[in-house]
C-alpha cells in the first residue's frame, strides 16, 4: 500500500519549541551596551592610575636631576642660580633678588640645560635663598626655605627648618624646586597661570604662596587627603646644604 505522509502545521510563533532567528531586541542591545561599557571603565580605571603614576615618577626623576643641575653650577660658580623670570627666556636673572619673594619663580632651564616643563606640562617652579643665590656663599651661610610634611591625623612637621628662626644650629634649605602636579595651581609652558579648581587644597594653595608667611614654608608630602592639608599631588624636593656643602668642598670650593 503507498505511504501517506501527515500533513504538518507550521509552527505556532507561541509554540514553546520555536527558535528565533531574527536579530537582537532593544533592551538586549541596551544590556549588551551597559556590559561593554563596564568592561571598559574597568579597564581604562587602571590604564588612568598607571599613567598617573608614570607622569608622577617621571617627575620626581625630573627635579633629581635638576637638583644635581643646580649644585654642579654652585660648584662652578660659588653661587646657585637666581630664577628665571620668563616663561619663554630659561636664562637666570641677572639682577640680585632682594627677597625671597623676587627670588622665586622658574627654574633656570636654559642656564642648567635642563627640561623646562613636568610631565604635565608644566614649568618647573624654583625658590631659593638669596645669600646663596646674589653672592659666593659659606659653610655658615643661611638658607631661608622650610619645607614641612604632614602625618595621617594632618600633624604638620618639618623635614627641614623649624618653628624658629633659621641658624647654622637649625639649618633651612638653600632652595626649593616644585613641580605643582597634575591638578590645581602652576603655569602652563606658554606663561599661562593655572587656576585653583578646589577649595580643600590648603597645603597646594600654602606652596602657590609660601610667602603669606614671614618665613618661606612649603609642603611636601604624600598624595593622599589628611583631615588639614587636604587633597594634594605637588613634588616639591629641596637642596639640603649639608650635601651641597660636601660636594663645594669635594670639589675645593669650600672652605
Amino acid at each position: 500500500m503507498p505511504k501517506f505522509a501527515l500533513p504538518v502545521s507550521p509552527p505556532s510563533r507561541h509554540s514553546p519549541g520555536l527558535i528565533r532567528t531574527g536579530g537582537f531586541s532593544l533592551v538586549e542591545l541596551a544590556i549588551v551596551l551597559i556590559i561593554v561599557a563596564l568592561l571598559l571603565s574597568s579597564l581604562l580605571s587602571p590604564l588612568s592610575a598607571q599613567i598617573d603614576q608614570r607622569n608622577y615618577n617621571e617627575t620626581q626623576q625630573q627635579l633629581s636631576g635638576i637638583t644635581e643641575a643646580l649644585i654642579g653650577f654652585a660648584v662652578a660658580n660659588g653661587r646657585l642660580p637666581r630664577p628665571a623670570t620668563s616663561a619663554t627666556n630659561g636664562a637666570e636673572n641677572p639682577v640680585n633678588c632682594g627677597s625671597d619673594a623676587l627670588c622665586t619663580g622658574f627654574i633656570p632651564w636654559s642656564t642648567l640645560g635642563v627640561k623646562k616643563t613636568d610631565a604635565w606640562n608644566k614649568i618647573i617652579q624654583y625658590s631659593v635663598s638669596p645669600a646663596y643665590a646674589n653672592n659666593l656663599f659659606a659653610l655658615n651661610t643661611i638658607g631661608s626655605k622650610k619645607v614641612l610634611t604632614r602625618d595621617g591625623a594632618g600633624n604638620a612637621t618639618y623635614l627641614i627648618g623649624s618653628a624658629g628662626a633659621c641658624s647654622v644650629a637649625s639649618p633651612c634649605a638653600p632652595a626649593v624646586i616644585y613641580s605643582a602636579g597634575k591638578n590645581n595651581w602652576g603655569v602652563a609652558e606658554d606663561g599661562t597661570a593655572l587656576q585653583d579648581e578646589s577649595a580643600t587644597n590648603a597645603d597646594e594653595d600654602v606652596n602657590a604662596n609660601p610667602y603669606a608667611s614671614p618665613s618661606p614654608v612649603f609642603f611636601s608630602r604624600n598624595r593622599y587627603n589628611v583631615p588639614v592639608g587636604g587633597e594634594f599631588d605637588d613634588i616639591v624636593v629641596w637642596i639640603p646644604p649639608y650635601l651641597l656643602f660636601n660636594r663645594m668642598v669635594s670639589a675645593g670650593k669650600l672652605p
